[in-house]
């Protein structure tokens, strides 16, 4: 470098698609120089934005994860109530985060389209740490409420981060981009229940600083890597006409078949909700188990799931259509939920966790059926009704789960059956397979994958 010439950082020759590129080339100065950081906001997104992102994504499951298997010692804890009332709180404080997301995921959309996606990503790392501070520290259940509520508006910006991945995407590598976002999803839903189990050995408020931990540490290095990739000319007025959460749904009543099948897929994600709602004060009140060998059994069955979905999914599709791989996962799902309730002993579990795995070959098969009956105009709003039923379910089933473990456990109850979420589990997705029989019988579908 020649004496006297000013230093500064240089953005890479890369186009904003590329992800292979080095994020940028240094000659001299230290990134945060007032020119560095003037070319770090400016450049091209390159590999380093996309971990962000996936580590966003993958930091939303953990967290969500994370918590499961200390929420039962916290709350009771925290009231001095057995585990059936604590469920019950449990179920409540899973319905107020669900509900905040139903709410807030089209407003933060919107308000990224207006303001941009790096403040909006970057101010929800910043609420989740401070959330999960909170929670760490919770002196009365209040405190824990107040806590979801913020991590549901922080978490809704999920939707930012899809939109992100849209912008630095191009039609050869988005289908791929996403799929590295449903593997993060995936990845976090795994490691988030074990790694709570692990660290609620040493106390139940332990998982809730170390979550806070991670979202800090997203957001500096978020702060350092993360360019904004929608430009001012293409940003639009916030409209809160637009920001509705429903008219998906509306939209989608033309489709009377599409509309059947989304029924099926309520029923479903219904049951689906039994493990997050009451797995814990399940396992724990029916065979003791330790906080440690509630994140275990769940990190098992999220193995499984992302087994089944990552990777046998295709190969099975491919064999014997969407539709027989529907009936198949749905059929699985009936028996091993009513498997779940009737166990006996925990070794049990984890003998109906294993075909347990296969019930997820239902939603995607599903999904990818019902796409296959809208024009392509009409997919956005076909995925939004489906994502409004995913909302609604996450607000529903968590809170009807758990009561019915409070009425059937506690003092007084009618009969004593622990296991009656998993039986309603099962009857829920029994409904969904009687329900995609009668339709298929009754509505010629247009051709899917695989079936003929």
């Amino acid at each position: 470098m020649k004496s006297g010439t000013a230093a500064v950082w240089q953005p890479p020759e890369m186009g904003i698609h590329s992800q292979n590129a080095t994020l940028y080339k240094f000659k001299g100065y230290s990134p945060f120089s007032p020119a560095g950081i003037s070319i770090l906001l400016d450049r091209a997104p390159g590999r380093y934005a996309v971990a962000f992102i996936l580590f966003s994504i993958l930091l939303d499951a953990i967290t969500f994860g994370i918590i499961v298997p200390v929420m039962p010692a916290l709350i009771t804890d925290l009231t001095g109530e057995g585990l059936g009332q604590a469920a019950a709180y449990g179920g409540m404080l899973m319905f107020i985060h669900a509900f905040m997301q139903f709410l807030f995921a089209p407003l933060m959309g919107n308000v990224s389209d207006r303001y941009g996606r790096r403040p909006v990503l970057l101010m929800s790392m910043l609420v989740l740490g401070t959330n999960y501070i909170i929670m760490g520290f919770a002196p009365t259940l209040a405190w824990l409420f107040a806590g979801r509520l913020i991590a549901g508006i922080a978490g809704s910006t999920i939707t930012t981060a899809n939109a992100y991945m849209a912008d630095i995407s191009t039609a050869e590598n988005r289908a791929k981009n996403f799929g590295l976002i449903t593997a993060a999803g995936g990845l976090g839903f795994i490691l988030g229940p074990v790694i709570g189990g692990f660290l609620g050995e040493y106390g139940p408020r332990v998982p809730f600083f170390f979550a806070a931990g991670l979202a800090f540490t997203n957001f500096v290095y978020g702060a350092v890597v993360l360019p904004e990739t929608l430009k001012k000319g293409d940003r639009r007025a916030f409209s809160w006409a637009r920001a509705n959460t429903l008219g998906a749904v509306m939209q989608m009543r033309q489709y009377p078949v599409v509309i059947a099948f989304i029924g099926v897929m309520f029923f479903l994600q219904t049951a689906q909700f039994t493990h997050p709602s009451v797995w814990s004060f399940y396992t724990m009140l029916k065979f003791d188990w330790t906080v440690q060998q509630v994140g275990i059994s769940l990190g098992v069955f999220g193995g499984m799931t992302v087994f089944v979905q990552g990777f046998a999914l295709g190969r099975i599709v491919k064999k014997i259509g969407e539709q027989k791989a529907v009936f198949i996962g749905l059929t699985v799902g009936t028996i091993c939920f009513f498997g779940f309730g009737s166990a006996t002993q925990g070794w049990m579990i984890y003998a109906w966790l294993i075909p347990a795995g296969f019930t997820g070959l239902a939603m995607p098969a599903l999904r990818s059926i019902v796409s296959n009956q809208v024009p392509a105009n009409a997919q956005g709003e076909l995925q939004g009704a489906i994502t409004s039923l995913f909302s609604l379910t996450a607000m529903l089933a968590p809170l009807g789960m758990t009561q019915l473990f409070r009425v059937f456990t506690e003092d007084g109850a009618p009969m004593y059956v622990p296991g009656a979420p998993f039986y309603a589990s099962s009857l829920f997705v029994l409904i969904s397979l009687l329900m995609c029989l009668r339709i298929l019988r009754k509505a010629p579908l247009a051709p899917a994958a695989g079936d003929g």
